[in-house]
């Protein structure tokens, strides 16, 4: 089974997710938001800077947990193993994406935005899914009330939050970690506003 365990993310509180415009400036965010503890990240394969990003990461942050988001076909998580991903995440799932995923060898995170959908990779097996997009799906509020029915489900939530809602998802019994940009914003990034993206980092390790 390569779909996602709690195990697999037991590490990372916060999950950066970034979509890197360029490979060098994706690599410096990179390696300031290791530096400040966050030990795991995703990057979005939303364009062509993606699979170099992940393959540059391995060699160069080789302790950094690498994973491959925005994987939206097989051949997307095939392309992004070979360029070294450690673990993928989807936004939603498919029938062909959940056979891949249950055998592609990596840790693969489907998206899920129902109930009927938690309950479908659950019987696959899955413990852990991200919930997309976490805000207008109902956020705290619906992870809250599927608790009862589906209570040995857990999530990595993602979907506009910030850092002023990450610490209410954390505190949720069915959360595992939260995803998302808030560390290192699109204008910090484009400035080279490393000193600011690290206090970020640092705020989003203490959570």
């Amino acid at each position: 089974m390569s779909l996602a365990t709690v195990a697999s993310f037991s590490a990372a509180r916060v999950i950066p997710v970034l979509t890197p415009s360029t490979v060098a400036s994706a690599v410096a965010v990179s390696r300031v938001l290791f530096e400040a503890g966050l030990r795991t990240q995703e990057i979005t394969l939303r364009n062509p800077a993606g699979l170099e990003t992940v393959s540059a990461l391995r060699r160069d942050l080789p302790e950094l947990l690498v994973g491959a988001g925005s994987v939206l076909t097989p051949r997307s998580g095939e392309d992004a193993i070979r360029a070294g991903a450690q673990f993928l995440v989807s936004p939603g799932i498919t029938e062909a994406l959940l056979q891949f995923a249950v055998n592609c060898g990596v840790a693969f995170l489907p998206g899920v935005g129902s109930v009927s959908e938690i309950m479908r990779v659950q019987a696959l097996g899955c413990e852990l899914a991200k919930l997309f997009p976490a805000q207008a799906l109902g956020g705290v509020g619906f992870l809250r009330s599927i608790l009862g029915p589906l209570p040995s489900m857990r999530f990595c939530p993602t979907g506009d939050i910030g850092a002023a809602l990450a610490a209410d998802y954390l505190a949720l019994p069915n959360v595992t970690a939260v995803g998302g940009s808030w560390m290192a914003p699109k204008d910090l990034v484009d400035q080279g506003r490393f000193a600011d993206i690290r206090r970020l980092a640092q705020q989003a390790v203490a959570l």
